[in-house]
């Protein structure tokens, strides 16, 4: 039979640096007030790197006073590219301030308070709104940082002005606003189509011709005939999948692109520089997201306010040729 092999405790580290098991836990936890000699101090960090010594989540939180777990709380949506690198960038982020990152996708019945529970989370990071019940539940179930999504609906809504601004700037009089047709979508397209109809509305622009449009190239077709129907020569997607679609059903339709229809997009995707034309999109600083938010984290942890002068991550216009 197979052995498992035993889990180096901080008993084994203290024997293996000839040292008491307090001095061990003053050394490898870092605890002020305790003037432990520099010479006995590297001695006890040596045997620990030699021995491959971890810490137990739950004495690392007892020392600690909290968990180094972050709950990432994913809307119940499909989870698109923009969203996993985000996950990537907060991931990399935490992980350099000593903290590990859990996602969970809120398409099962469990509250997300029970969530946090199960695995001893410290802070929530959300990518949709909380209400207040939901952060009270979370501050009772001991979540100590709770952050909501900054996808609010001004800044939303500056995303379709930027679109929509963009394509006004190059001579464009009729706009189309590519909708998606997934429901979770629908509240922040909604605010995305709001910040295209204020850009009409600001130059003198009839609203934009709104069409649902299905992430397969018979749907998109039929939505291109429909907005060259009603002459419109510029299209606002809602996220650079549904651009995509439309440039696919452009092709089909014949209708080339951008001389008789622009085309743009949001979220600046991998693949939409590799789109034929290559696509204009709207990006965001996803690092500079993560960075700021796993500094908020950190800092609130540990009990000191987070460094000022972090301004808000905007959005960007990228600028290609598919306008």
């Amino acid at each position: 039979m197979r052995q498992v092999a035993k889990r180096v405790t901080s008993a084994d580290v203290a024997k293996e640096a000839g040292v008491s098991r307090t001095t061990v836990s003053f050394v490898l936890n870092d605890r002020p007030g305790h003037a432990i000699p520099e010479e006995t101090r590297e001695r006890v960090l040596e045997a620990a790197r030699r021995l491959k010594y971890r810490p137990h989540a739950s004495a690392r939180a007892l020392a600690a006073g909290h968990s180094d777990i972050v709950l990432l709380a994913l809307p119940d949506m499909p989870i698109g590219d923009g969203v996993s690198r985000f996950a990537e960038e907060l991931a990399a982020a935490l992980a350099d301030r000593g903290l590990t990152l859990v996602a969970h996708a809120g398409a099962d019945d469990r509250s997300l308070q029970d969530v946090c529970a199960a695995v001893d989370a410290s802070a929530v990071i959300g990518l949709g709104a909380f209400d207040q019940a939901t952060v009270q539940a979370l501050r009772a179930a001991g979540v100590k940082v709770v952050i909501p999504s900054d996808g609010n609906a001004p800044s939303m809504r500056h995303v379709g002005r930027l679109q929509a601004e963009h394509l006004i700037a190059r001579g464009h009089r009729r706009l189309g606003y590519a909708m998606p047709t997934h429901p979770s979508h629908l509240p922040m397209a909604r605010h995305r189509l709001q910040g295209v109809t204020d850009a009409c509305a600001a130059a003198s622009l009839r609203h934009p011709v709104v069409i649902d449009v299905e992430l397969e190239v018979v749907a998109a077709e039929r939505a291109v005939r429909q907005w060259t129907s009603h002459s419109v020569t510029g299209v606002c997607a809602f996220n650079d999948e549904t651009a995509l679609a439309v440039l696919a059903g452009a092709r089909v339709a014949g209708v080339e692109v951008p001389r008789g229809l622009a085309v743009v997009g949001a979220d600046d995707i991998p693949t939409a520089a590799l789109s034929l034309p290559p696509l204009t999109t709207v990006s965001f600083d996803l690092r500079e997201a993560g960075r700021q938010r796993a500094e908020a984290v950190a800092s609130t942890l540990a009990g000191r306010a987070p460094a000022p002068g972090a301004a808000p991550v905007g959005p960007e216009l990228i600028g290609r040729a598919s306008s």
